[in-house]
């Protein structure tokens, strides 16, 4: 698996500029257009190819928070995997708000009350995985189990959201 950041030219950070991703990926694409290899060699179209097909996913990985997380701790050596789970407190946690979030379907003012609460636990989660991965000397060893924790309840959080969206959808 590539490293996002690397195919991009950005650091492994967290937290970074919106409009440096945004304009590096624009350049890059831009730069792999396939409408600048129509004279080109087959295998130079097919490399060109290949490298915009690398920076789209780079770019659809880094602009996501939890993918863009889940990428550097996969870097760091600490990948989560499906089988993953947070701890029981925080499944709790989860199973109680989706159950609020049911009974609050003909609710839009307790369902936007329930996605603020989990909207503010997202940027709990969101800030310890910055302490981590943001310091100017790299990833803080010591706090890449507490980032790793963090992003797994990310994972919990992000669905409740989708849930939420999909209720608001209806």
């Amino acid at each position: 698996m590539t490293d996002p950041f690397e195919t991009l030219g950005l650091p492994r950070r967290f937290r970074f500029e919106r409009l440096a991703l945004e304009q590096r990926h624009r350049d890059l694409a831009r730069a792999l257009h396939p409408d600048r290899y129509v004279e080109a060699p087959a295998l130079e179209r097919q490399l060109a190819l290949s490298k915009a097909v690398t920076v789209n996913e780079a770019y659809r990985t880094l602009r996501d928070p939890l993918q863009r997380a889940l990428a550097l701790l996969r870097l760091a050596g600490h990948p989560i995997g499906d089988r993953d789970r947070p701890s029981a407190e925080v499944l709790m946690a989860v199973m109680e708000l989706r159950e609020a979030l049911d009974e609050a379907r003909a609710d839009p003012a307790r369902v936007a009350s329930l996605r603020s609460q989990v909207a503010s636990a997202i940027a709990e989660c969101e800030a310890l995985v910055a302490e981590a991965f943001d310091a100017p000397e790299g990833p803080d060893p010591a706090r890449l189990d507490e980032a790793r924790a963090a992003v797994i309840k990310l994972r919990y959080y992000r669905r409740f959201e989708e849930e939420a969206d999909s209720l608001e959808a209806l």
